[in-house]
């Protein structure tokens, strides 16, 4: 790339992956446009199957006094990551999938006796909680972190954005705008967001953060080869 390209990231990005950025030829911003706090939580009654859906609940759950009777109970969860913290911090993890819609008829079929306990944070999809409802599968749910927007004003202009969230989305819009920038998302539910807003979306092939990255990268690439190719 002759000309560097910005790329704003709406999530502080690690010292490796922003040298991936970097060393691919990009100029690289990062903010966080979501601040999360981890929250306190009492278990009301002792779960035989725990849920987890970001690895934000999870850090939170670590932080629980009865961490050593949870760690006890099997889990499963949403995303690869949450899995690899969930295992790294000596939790059993039964099944995970990438998305919720893919865990929710496994809840249905496979766990329909159990007392789930799902963390979560302040704000989510319904899809879980419909999901075992419409199964009468028991249930507490627990809000163990709170997902505030940080809304910020970029300067300068960004070619493309990096989006790893609805919430994320929401908060960006609130102090910018998308005209013909290219938006980067971790997975379909953060697309899903943008539908209406703009179509240049690229989607990363795996919900995670590297992959979107990778995106990104490969994107603009393949941009430069086809100018080079006339």
């Amino acid at each position: 790339m002759n000309k560097k390209i910005c790329i704003l990231s709406t999530k502080k990005l690690t010292s490796n992956q922003k040298q991936f950025l970097a060393e691919a030829g990009f100029l690289v911003i990062d903010t966080d446009f979501i601040k999360i706090t981890l929250l306190p939580f009492h278990l009301k009654l002792l779960p035989s199957l725990l849920l987890f859906t970001s690895q934000n609940a999870v850090k939170s759950v670590l932080k629980n006094e009865r961490l050593v009777e949870l760690k006890s109970i099997p889990a499963v969860c949403v995303g690869s990551q949450t899995r690899k913290l969930l295992e790294n911090n000596g939790f059993k993890v039964l099944i995970s999938k990438e998305y919720a819609d893919e865990l929710a008829p496994v809840i249905q079929t496979e766990f329909t006796q159990h007392r789930l306990a799902f963390f979560a944070g302040n704000i989510r999809r319904n899809t879980l909680p419909d999901a075992m409802r419409k199964n009468n599968i028991f249930f507490e749910e627990y809000t163990v972190y709170s997902n505030v927007e940080n809304p910020v004003k970029i300067e300068p202009f960004a070619n493309g954005i990096l989006f790893f969230s609805p919430s994320g989305i929401h908060s960006y819009l609130k102090a910018n705008s998308i005209a013909n920038q290219k938006c980067f998302c971790i997975g379909h539910t953060t697309a899903e967001a943008l539908k209406n807003i703009t179509p240049n979306i690229v989607l990363a092939k795996h919900p995670l953060i590297e992959e979107t990255l990778r995106a990104c990268v490969e994107y603009y690439q393949s941009e430069v080869n086809q100018r080079l190719a006339y």
